[in-house]
């Protein structure tokens, strides 16, 4: 497989890669048609945030499995896009989050304590001790702007320093934020005013850009601001103006809107603002466990594993995933042959699970199911980009689980709606990964699902199997293994044929031929 990357990243994580026999090619600072040969022939992408992954470069990388990001923020790809091309994104939050968690905190006191100023006029000469009063941290009321990880690990950290902590993110819920020794608001405005201090961890998309501006700066009246997670989130004009009037004590900023930070800034107009450059993450150990966890994520897409932080792909605990691996081949197995045996446009899906499987968390299992669904009908698909093609095309979709299953110790049955019939395919596991497929449209069989397949239904009565096998072999079609069975004697029946090689047209005619075949249906399970 051949690895892209354009932006740079500890070596570690590229060695990896290249230890598993994977080709490395780096090509930093790449943009515009130069990006989009670069990535033409890529299998994966790995990017920080210098590289802009668009819907343009997912059309161009026709062989993109994963665009992995070495880092927490993804604002600079386009996920939509990656979804309708089948392509993973996956971020690493983990390797930085602790720098990231103490540059936050180590801003907070330098801007509260005037820390670079007083050291910039030391070097100068001037010994300015009383030009400088700082603000203690203990006692005051930190304001969290979005508890993610980040924003967690500043909450532990300062709250073990004596800060009283109020919390505004609507995707928690109150006993999330009391874990955190924390008070969960209803709203931005409310954080602001109760705050002496705010600390800024939200990701910059289109609800949070620009979301502190002139109205909300107003609202942390002689307070402090801290934002090390995106630029853009704060707006830098307003803030500037409240350093300059005096609405606010002083800020320090990690993340800028424009980067690198224009020279002409009005933030750098004042003497009460902290800057860095995007240092949040700059530690040697959190550059190095980035690129180990985004090189891993790469690896396990290679290898159809769970992506474990993938943000637009199923996953499954990665403890979970041996006990379903399995049936994720025999879900898109049965998907396939449902799609295949029913006539009409599909509007519906269901998928079931009984016995040991209804214990587990199934969704990649349910995503593959869809893929196979869907493959039979030539639509460019996978497990990333099924669930979103359902959707698009009206395609619904059901999911249940029962404890109990007869016969066997896990069941999986896909069964596809045309809005009048329907078909079901039932599947379990022998010896462990064996597959097979045990019922089709409430018909028994013992069937190997592999290569082509003939399912053939037809009136129960003597002679019809020799002459499919005649037929078959008059046209020179070997048979591989078959299953017949039947719901009542003398009623109807089911054969399921495993063959060498496709049925010519002219011997299927020549089986519908004959008064007693009601239908037949090839299915081909050859890989794509």
């Amino acid at each position: 497989m051949k690895v892209l990357v354009t932006d740079p990243v500890a070596d570690a994580g590229l060695e990896l890669l290249r230890e598993a026999g994977h080709e490395v090619v780096t090509a930093y600072d790449v943009e515009g048609d130069a990006l989009l040969a670069a990535v033409a022939d890529a299998n994966a992408l790995i990017v920080r945030s210098g590289t802009d992954v668009s819907e343009t470069v997912f059309e161009a990388a026709e062989a993109l499995v994963i665009v992995g990001r070495a880092g927490i923020g993804v604002d600079n790809i386009d996920i939509e896009a990656a979804t309708d091309h089948g392509v993973i994104v996956a971020n690493a939050p983990e390797g930085n989050v602790r720098a990231a968690a103490e540059h936050t905190v180590a801003m907070t006191f330098a801007v509260a304590r005037s820390i670079p100023q007083a050291h910039a006029r030391l070097l100068g000469g001037e010994w300015a001790k009383s030009d400088y009063l700082g603000a203690e941290v203990n006692g005051k009321t930190l304001g969290v702007v979005g508890l993610g990880r980040v924003g967690q690990e500043v909450a532990r950290r300062l709250d073990s320093l004596g800060m009283d902590l109020v919390v505004y993110d609507p995707y928690i819920n109150e006993e999330r934020a009391r874990q955190f020794n924390a008070e969960l608001v209803d709203d931005l405005e409310d954080c602001l005013e109760r705050a002496d201090f705010v600390t800024v961890h939200t990701p910059l998309t289109p609800s949070t850009e620009g979301m502190i501006g002139a109205e909300e700066l107003a609202h942390l009246d002689g307070g402090y601001l801290v934002n090390c997670a995106r630029g853009g989130i704060v707006d830098e004009d307003a803030l500037a103006a409240a350093l300059g009037d005096g609405t606010l004590a002083g800020a320090a900023l990690d993340v800028f809107a424009e980067e690198p930070l224009p020279a002409d800034s009005p933030l750098l107009e004042h003497d009460n603002v902290v800057v860095t450059p995007h240092l949040g993450a700059s530690t040697e150990a959190a550059q190095e466990n980035v690129a180990l966890d985004t090189a891993r994520q790469v690896l396990a897409a290679f290898d159809d594993e769970p992506v474990m932080n993938a943000l637009n792909a199923p996953s499954v605990d990665e403890s979970a995933f041996p006990r379903v691996r399995p049936y994720i081949g025999l879900a898109e197995t049965a998907g396939k042959v449902a799609a295949q045996l029913l006539d009409g446009r599909i509007n519906a899906v269901e998928v079931r699970y009984e016995g040991e499987i209804a214990e587990e968390n199934v969704e990649l299992v349910t995503a593959s199911a869809l893929k196979g669904v869907f493959l039979p009908l030539e639509w460019q698909v996978n497990a990333v980009s099924a669930p979103r093609i359902a959707d698009e095309r009206g395609v619904e979709v059901t999911e249940s689980k029962s404890r109990q299953a007869e016969d066997f110790q896990s069941l999986v049955t896909v069964t596809v709606h045309n809005g009048e019939e329907s078909m079901s395919v039932c599947g379990t596991l022998f010896a462990g990964e064996d597959p097979r497929i045990v019922r089709i449209d409430g018909f028994r069989v013992d069937a190997i699902p592999s290569g082509q397949m003939l399912v053939a239904r037809n009136e129960d009565r003597p002679g019809v199997i020799g002459l499919i096998g005649t037929v078959l072999g008059d046209h020179d079609v070997n048979i591989a293994g078959m299953f017949n069975a039947r719901q009542t004697r003398g009623g109807e029946a089911l054969t399921v044929y495993n063959l060498d090689q496709p049925l010519p047209e002219d011997a299927v005619a020549k089986l519908l031929d004959d008064e007693r075949i009601i239908e037949v249906r090839q299915i081909t399970l050859d890989d794509d």
